[in-house]
């Protein structure tokens, strides 16, 4: 495995993890409290102190893994990234890539519900009148 598969394998992680803290600060505690279990999400916020630090700093957040997924998505579709011409390489690329692609759309729809959910729910529930 070369050097560059390492780092693009590193990168598809890095991306996860920052859309998977948008999630956890932002998307989890409407979520909790829309179905009902406010008490959860005070709970969590109680007893996991890196939540509210999440949480003042959602803006910071945001456009710091919204920037890796940007990235992430340049690294994986560039023009000049093509696979190694041998057989056995090229398929373990192509296998990668294929990984590559799933993490980035995974993170992508992962950043967009914890987007949504901390921009859009304010104004959804006011406009429901609740």
């Amino acid at each position: 495995m070369t050097q560059f598969d390492l780092q693009s394998r590193q990168w598809g992680w890095l991306v996860l993890f920052a859309s998977l803290t948008t999630l956890i600060c932002c998307a989890l505690p409407i979520f909790l409290v829309l179905v009902g279990l406010g008490a959860l999400s005070a709970a969590l916020f109680a007893n996991l102190p890196f939540l509210i630090f999440f949480a003042r700093h959602e803006s910071w957040l945001f456009t710091l893994s919204g920037s890796l997924i940007v990235v992430a998505a340049w690294v994986l579709f560039r023009p000049e990234r093509v696979c190694p011409p041998d057989q056995d390489l090229a398929r373990q690329c192509a296998i990668a890539k294929r990984w590559n692609k799933r993490l980035l759309w995974g993170s992508g729809v992962v950043w967009i519900v914890g987007f949504a959910s901390a921009r859009f729910s304010v104004l959804l529930f006011m406009l429901l009148g609740r």
